[in-house]
């Protein structure tokens, strides 16, 4: 996927999967589309035994582009979300460990595809968390896997108060697996993905198809429930008006109905 916004390179049985819209790859339906398209791919190839997601510059990805947000009425928000909901499942349900290599920002959207991943190695700058509030609708789809990790009280923190959460306590809460010098992050990540790659092949495709299995059952429908909350969120003017306020820099006016 050359010159796309998801950079695809596989080595040594690993997938490098790396979105290439730097300093801060914002998610845009063409990002979410390579994203599925990728995955859909990688799944139907028995010679990928992990893939690993990341970002070029700065940051992970700091979620869904603002403007693309901004420009939602409650049918294309339902559109939008369920895109994006088809492509950090086909993530979550890969047949193979996925590792999030996380730097930078790792915010909204960008957070719930990293939330998808097996395991998530981090470096000390990362700030995980899911701003949506802030920005007049609520986290949905795979943001439900945030109570399973850190339970529920620390998950209402995050979701409620909508502010990031640094990699340290990130590690003490059980968000990522481990911090790493960020002049060290693809070397550790390498690392951890020849130590899976060293096990046995069907054994690992096994295991993660039972990892998939012990998920809550009801954790599916709980991811369907958000893309009815984010659709009922644009029957208000808060996502607009939250938009705008962040495009203007300035504080947003909540209150107000669309008109």
């Amino acid at each position: 996927m050359a010159g796309g916004p998801l950079r695809i390179e596989r080595a040594a049985g690993v997938a490098w999967c790396t979105f290439d819209r730097p300093p801060l790859n914002l998610l845009d339906p063409e990002t979410i589309a390579a994203l599925h398209t990728a995955f859909v791919d990688l799944a139907a190839d028995p010679s990928v035994r992990v893939a690993v997601i990341t970002g070029a510059g700065r940051a992970f990805t700091a979620g869904m582009n603002v403007r693309v947000l901004r420009d939602l009425d409650p049918n294309r928000a339902r559109a939008l979300i369920t895109a994006l909901r088809d492509a950090i499942e086909a993530v979550h349900a890969a047949p193979f460990p996925v590792i999030a290599a996380v730097h930078g920002a790792c915010l909204g959207a960008g957070f719930e595809l990293a939330l998808a991943c097996d395991v998530r190695v981090a470096t000390p700058d990362a700030l995980l968390g899911l701003p949506e509030v802030r920005v007049g609708v609520p986290s949905v789809i795979h943001a439900a896997l945030l109570p399973l990790l850190v339970g529920p009280g620390r998950a209402a923190e995050i979701l409620l108060l909508g502010e990031p959460v640094t990699a340290a306590d990130a590690l003490a809460w059980g968000l990522v697996n481990r911090v790493v010098p960020a002049d060290t992050l693809h070397d550790a990540v390498r690392a951890l993905a020849e130590r899976i790659i060293a096990c046995a092949p069907s054994a690992i495709r096994l295991q993660k198809e039972l990892i998939i299995r012990w998920r809550p059952a009801e954790l599916a429908r709980a991811v369907n429930a958000g893309i009815d909350a984010f659709a009922r969120a644009y029957t208000t003017g808060e996502p607009r008006e939250a938009a705008t306020a962040f495009l203007e820099k300035r504080a947003p006016v909540f209150g107000r109905r669309p008109s």
